[in-house]
């Protein structure tokens, strides 16, 4: 917090106005909050440190409903912290998103007629530069409109000059490590994107393609193998068969023909073969498949590339010059004209790879790439969260977390792009490869150029925890705010991001964890647990939400789903709740102003409250205790259930509407129930303030007076406990829920006042006979009084004259309806139940069911029973 801020606390309002209009107070609101430096974290404070850096969205992108999902959890638990005197640090920032912008900027290009290449590699960076200062982060400003708490004085990129030192730096250790090397392998490459992408990036889907089986070698020599990829044959270089299969043992060693070429290939023994899946037969293509290369390097087979890197056949006479795909057809063409096709297949369904950016079907291709000897780090990794210096929350996700760090492969990390961190290392005309740090210079002179590739965008995000704080140099942020506290994420990028940065983090801060806990989330749904998709039509903006409800409205509704690990389904109505809340939240606290709620002053001691103003207490305790527990097991729906019910059940419903006699009779109760209120409504508005903060700064500081809810004190337990007073109030809840719903069954309007007589001597209701009168809408019972019906209820009885309001025996009548066919269906129920053929076939969950019914039924007998009870007869 500045010192301007503490100088200049803002007036609170005397009034609030009849209704809430958050879009005339969330965004003065925010700004108001920024402006005094709320969010600013000091890295000199003596307060402990709180950190949570948040996942940078891309520089391209825009807010969806993940973001909000996670941006309002990350705010919530920083928010909450800062109120608890922690020096709470939420850190900002966006990633440069290498192959996404420059994606974008190449579109825009395209659209004046030119490519990257027209303007070459300088130029076109300086255009991304532009596009990214004029459109680039318009995710920041929808992160303010959310009410994102951030430190905006850290916010960081990627590709600034601090993180691109880091960039250099950890690439240079990790080279001089012999962690980072260069070497030709196969790697997933997109002809479209025209670069190499992780394995991470692969999507995969079932596509239609064909199975073709095909003949190679003349006579004694022919053997069939089959293939989906029929234009990679060009490429093939040995045929590899089971060197246990007696069908194939006269063959190998011999070379056979590969038709369609001048070439002959050998035939081959590698175990990897499986001789009971097709022929027992596969064609061996080194530069064009994963599997084939590792045959190739252990039998020493040629590599032969047949491809260029957009996917065209640079080969053999007839076919070169054919996309991929036309090359296909052709091949299959030419193989059968010639009788080498043997069967054929199609739609043959199979698994597709697929580029996660642009959905164009991946080539798996032999390229000279960057990588990152992933072993002794991915091991660190485990063993982090093995030994407990790292929790991942729900613990349950531990297994995917290993399944993927104990089975890491290498990591490409280079990319055939100009947007990006370029690769710092430097090629001489002898062969000379020199890898440069921050503090080197680059070799100059003849014959020296810089590696044109960069580096995949996770590389740097990798580095996000530390990087952002100065790393590598020892800044008082690193020293204050590392080990960050919590990672929140989705469990779909543990392994895009998580992996990264638990290795980088490791391997670079000596050992020291970038996050004590990786709290991961599920992915939000619509409202019928499906993918929110555009073209299905279920894609929402949040800011249209926003815009309608309030950004408070769809924080309360992402909170309230936000189960760990779980996906988390969201509908237009359930918002449409959560703004109802906020409204309520706002009428109540404005009902309270009005009858002089305050803060001023202690609450008064135990024995001059009364059971209404000792049970709120109690149970307002409970409820802090509650919470507190719930945040630290990352359990924000049942938080926020707990906050929404002792809200509007207990406060709202209850102590409020008890608290209307008392303030009516004035007087001493009066003056000590309106400092309770106060006090309830103080502690609600600061549980609240971290998922709903725009709605309740304002209640907060209308009500207190204070600077700002954002920086109150958090709620304590106060350890006040009253079980006594909670079960003379549970009796009281009953004695009216009782009667409102015998009143509602008589047909009788809420509002309809109703003679009634009393008997609560002897009982603990009979200090609130005029809370119940108030609240039940009856009468005193008069000179004609006559008891039509008696409710025994809680110890009390509560007789109601009702001649003159129902026609008793058509009630009567119409209950016993009711009752006959609730015995009925008790009967049916009970008759499936005890029916051990029937249990022996039946689903779990159709027994169940009956079994529900039959509880039902059992609750309906009673209940109308209960009804005809207290009714006169006719």
């Amino acid at each position: 917090m500045t010192e301007n801020a503490q100088q200049q606390p803002p007036a609170p309002d005397s009034e609030l106005p009849t209704q809430y209009a958050p879009a005339e107070v969330e965004g003065p609101l925010y700004e108001r909050w920024v402006e005094r430096g709320y969010f600013e974290a000091d890295a000199k404070s003596e307060k402990p440190p709180y950190t949570i850096v948040i996942p940078p969205p891309n520089v391209t992108g825009s807010l969806h409903l993940g973001h909000a999902f996670q941006h309002t959890l990350m705010d919530a638990l920083t928010r909450r912290k800062r109120m608890q005197g922690f020096e709470s640090l939420w850190l900002p920032g966006m990633d440069h998103a290498g192959i996404a912008t420059q994606n974008v900027v190449e579109r825009e290009l395209g659209k004046e007629g030119k490519s990257r290449h027209d303007l070459g590699r300088e130029a076109f960076v300086e255009r991304v530069w532009q596009w990214k200062d004029e459109y680039g982060g318009k995710i920041l400003g929808q992160m303010r409109r959310l009410g994102d708490g951030v430190d905006w004085s850290r916010e960081r990129f990627t590709m600034d000059e601090g993180l691109s030192q880091a960039v250099q730096t950890i690439f240079k250790r990790l080279y001089d490590d012999e962690l980072i090397y260069r070497a030709e392998r196969i790697i997933n490459w997109c002809p479209r994107c025209l670069t190499a992408i992780s394995d991470i990036e692969v999507e995969y889907q079932d596509d239609d393609g064909e199975l073709v089986s095909m003949k190679y070698g003349e006579g004694d020599d022919t053997i069939v193998v089959a293939t989906t990829r029929a234009e990679t044959m060009l490429g093939d270089t040995a045929v590899a068969v089971h060197p246990d299969d007696e069908r194939y043992k006269h063959l190998v060693g011999r070379r056979i023909k590969l038709p369609l070429t001048d070439r002959t290939i050998p035939v081959v023994a590698d175990t990897h073969v499986d001789p009971e899946f097709g022929t027992g037969a596969v064609k061996v293509t080194p530069a064009h498949d994963p599997n084939d290369f590792a045959i190739g390097q252990r039998h020493d087979l040629e590599s032969l590339t047949v491809m260029d890197e957009r996917g065209v056949i640079t080969v053999h006479g007839p076919f070169e010059g054919l996309d991929r795909f036309e090359a296909r057809s052709a091949i299959v063409a030419a193989l059968r004209a010639d009788g080498r096709i043997v069967a054929e297949k199609r739609p043959y369904v199979h698994s597709v790879g697929h580029c996660s950016r642009c959905k164009t079907t991946v080539e798996p291709r032999l390229s000279m790439q960057w990588w990152v000897k992933v072993a002794p780090l991915a091991k660190a990794a485990g063993d982090a969260v093995r030994d407990g210096r790292v929790k991942i929350h729900p613990q349950e996700m531990e297994k995917r977390y290993f399944d993927w760090v104990d089975n890491l492969h290498d990591w490409c990390i280079s990319r055939q792009l100009w947007w990006g961190h370029r690769i710092p290392v430097w090629y001489g005309p002898d062969g000379e490869v020199v890898c440069v740090g921050p503090d080197d210079e680059p070799p100059t002179g003849e014959g020296w150029t810089q590696d044109s590739d960069v580096l995949d965008t996770w590389f740097s995000s990798g580095l996000w925890p530390f990087s952002t704080l100065g790393w590598p140099e020892q800044t008082p942020d690193l020293k204050k705010f590392y080990t960050t506290d919590v990672l929140l994420t989705g469990h779909d990028i543990i392994f895009f991001w998580v992996a990264r940065m638990m290795m980088f983090g490791l391997y670079a801060m000596d050992g020291e964890v970038p996050f004590k806990t990786i709290a991961l989330t599920g992915l939000v749904r619509d409202q019928f647990g499906k993918k929110m998709s555009k073209s299905s039509g279920t894609a929402v903006d949040p800011l249209d939400w926003m815009n309608a409800y309030g950004s408070d409205a769809v924080r309360f509704t992402l909170a309230k789903g936000a189960n760990p690990g779980t996906d988390v389904p969201i509908g237009e109505d359930w918002v449409q709740a959560s703004r109802n809340f906020a409204n309520k939240l706002w009428n109540a606290t404005r009902f309270a102003l009005m009858n002089g709620a305050t803060i001023e002053g202690d609450l008064p001691p135990a024995e001059q409250l009364s059971a209404t103003d000792r049970w709120i207490l109690s149970r307002l305790n409970e409820t802090v205790a509650e919470v507190d527990a719930l945040y630290d097991d990352f359990q924000f729906a049942k938080l926020s259930d707990a906050l929404y019910h002792f809200a509007w059940d207990e406060v709202f419903d209850w102590y409020v509407e008890l608290s209307k006699t008392t303030f009516m009779a004035g007087g001493e109760p009066a003056e000590v129930s309106k400092r309770v209120l106060g006090e309830v409504l103080d502690v609600t508005l600061k549980l609240l303030h971290p998922i709903v903060p725009f709605v309740t700064e304002t209640l907060w500081t209308t009500l207190t007076g204070g600077e700002s809810v954002v920086i109150a004190d958090w709620p304590k337990d106060s350890g006040f406990r009253d079980t006594a007073a909670e079960r003379e109030i549970e009796t009281l809840q009953q004695v009216i829920t009782e009667v409102r719903r015998f009143r509602a069954d008589q047909g009788l309007q809420p509002g309809q006042r109703v003679p009634a007589r009393l008997t609560l001597d002897g009982t603990a209701l009979a200090p609130h006979e005029a809370a119940i009168r108030q609240l039940l809408r009856l009468q005193p019972e008069g000179d004609t009084f006559a008891a039509t019906a008696t409710l025994p209820v809680g110890g009390a009885t509560v007789a109601l004259d009702l001649s003159g309001t129902i026609d008793i025996a058509a009630e009567r009548k119409r209950l016993a309806k009711d009752l006959a066919a609730a015995e009925k269906e008790k009967a049916q129920a009970t008759a499936k139940l005890g029916n051990e053929a029937f249990l022996a076939k039946a689903p779990d969950n159709v027994v169940d069911k009956i079994r529900g019914r039959l509880s039902k039924a059992d609750e309906d007998i009673a209940r109308i029973k209960n009804q005809l009870d207290g009714l006169p007869q006719a």
